[in-house]
């Protein structure tokens, strides 16, 4: 039985299934001296946060609004989703700012487990015979690694924070942690019993979706449980998503490309940034975009890495109110389109499905 990877064994796990294997063996190898950082160190943070998390979320303007057929086919939803997202933005900004960073922080935090959802979706396509109840478990399973750690972290509150400190929700409940845990291990067996059957029935494993499951499983409770550490967060969270979403959007445009016959529905400069070649050109771009936005960020409201963005630095900081309940949320509205957009974008849907078609490519 082949595989189903989405591109080939050497890209999928190269790019989509190494990277979080990879840093959780590094911030597990490097512990102590991970625990002696206190804070992110400012050129991590630039490849880190800049590079991957912010590029990252520009990188979904070639799924979406570079993408001339796709803007034509479904332009409501690309017209309205930034203008909702604004309005929206400013409307809890406006209630508080800890009110907008609470709501931007779960969502951004259901974003991220609902990315390994969809992974693990994409990957089980090719049992789609098996029965309704083993899918059921392979859904609960991958919630439940990104889930219980979330839940943990409410429980027993970290060191560290999604966006800004107390955006998530703190409790003193350690039994509810305990509990959840159980909840998870019993899940792990569970799985693990059933996997063991199906493939001594159909004579295969299905290697990336298990690879999925379980580098989710441990980046996440590395990242978030093993460590109270800032950067070993950090780095687990925004490489075991943001290096996966750049491949999936890279393959994606270059099999785009193959449609077409080279012709395309991106702008000619653009066409060029999915050849392999031109992979320096297309993460230079990215980290250009998120760069500006960054800077712009540290320019006008947050005025902590000033060494970073030095073109930056003498801009006026904002600090009335009013104004920050509009630059605030217009300045997060990247992230806000991104979050929601992918809600939509990346649907699997029946098997006419047009973007199942081009990623699916090479499996045609």
């Amino acid at each position: 039985m082949t595989q189903p990877w989405i591109h080939s064994a050497r890209l999928d796990g190269a790019f989509i299934l190494a990277p979080a294997f990879v840093i959780t063996g590094l911030v597990l190898l490097l512990g102590e001296r991970v625990e002696a950082i206190a804070e992110t160190p400012p050129i991590l943070w630039l490849l880190l946060i800049v590079g991957l998390d912010v590029g990252h979320v520009w990188s979904t303007i070639f799924r979406t609004y570079l993408d001339r057929n796709e803007l034509r086919a479904r332009q409501a939803l690309y017209v309205l989703t930034p203008v909702l997202g604004l309005v929206l933005g400013v409307v809890l900004y406006r209630l508080g700012d800890m009110v907008f960073w609470r709501a931007l922080a779960y969502l951004a935090a259901f974003h991220f487990v609902r990315q390994q959802f969809g992974f693990v979706m994409i990957y089980r396509r090719a049992e789609a015979a098996d029965p309704a109840w083993a899918k059921r478990l392979d859904q609960a399973l991958i919630y439940a690694a990104s889930v219980y750690p979330l839940i943990a972290w409410h429980c027993q509150p970290r060191q560290f924070n999604w966006f800004v400190p107390g955006d998530f929700l703190a409790f003193d409940a350690p039994a509810a942690a305990t509990g959840a845990g159980w909840l998870y291990a019993a899940l792990i067996v569970a799985y693990v019993a059933k996997e063991a059957r199906f493939a001594l029935r159909r004579g295969w494993l299905n290697l990336p979706k298990n690879l999925i499951m379980l580098g989710t499983g441990v980046s996440w409770y590395v990242g978030i449980l093993a460590f109270d550490n800032d950067l070993a967060f950090t780095a687990t969270n925004v490489i075991a998503h943001g290096v996966p979403y750049l491949a999936l959007i890279w393959i994606y445009g270059r099999n785009r490309q193959r449609l077409e016959a080279g012709r395309g529905d991106y702008l000619l400069p653009i066409r060029g940034l999915f050849r392999a070649r031109a992979l320096p050109l297309f993460a230079a771009a990215l980290f250009i975009v998120a760069y500006i936005e960054e800077g712009l960020w540290d320019g006008l409201v947050w005025r902590d890495h000033a060494g970073l963005f030095p073109a930056f630095a003498h801009l006026p900081a904002i600090d009335n109110p009013t104004l920050l309940s509009w630059l605030v949320p217009l300045l997060a509205l990247p992230q806000i389109t991104h979050y929601l957009l992918d809600a939509f974008i990346w649907r699997m849907g029946g098997p006419d499905n047009p973007w199942k078609r081009t990623l699916f490519l090479h499996h045609e």
